[in-house]
């Protein structure tokens, strides 16, 4: 489940840290959000799709990874992020 390139366009607008930015820990972290929700979407309708839930567990955790190093790199551009996206309750 891979982001159409105007979705994927959109979400690098909105976490860009600069013009030319698009490997940015922020907007990997975004990208990331997007997939796992469009993959959560699919998962209501595909109850028995095991290979892709592999794929959405390896997708959590690279996403844990880079919020871990976002949080000990910059602690208010993590709390912004977290905000953004609506990450924790």
């Amino acid at each position: 489940m891979s982001l159409e390139k105007k979705q994927k366009e959109s979400v690098i607008e909105k976490f860009k840290t600069h013009k030319k930015d698009t490997g940015s820990s922020q907007v990997q972290i975004a990208l990331i959000t997007e997939r796992i929700n469009s993959l959560t979407e699919h998962f209501k309708y595909h109850k028995k799709d095991h290979h892709s839930r592999q794929g959405l567990l390896q997708l959590v955790n690279k996403r844990r990874r880079l919020l871990k190093y976002l949080k000990e790199e910059d602690k208010a551009e993590y709390e912004n992020i977290i905000k953004k996206l609506d990450l924790r309750k």
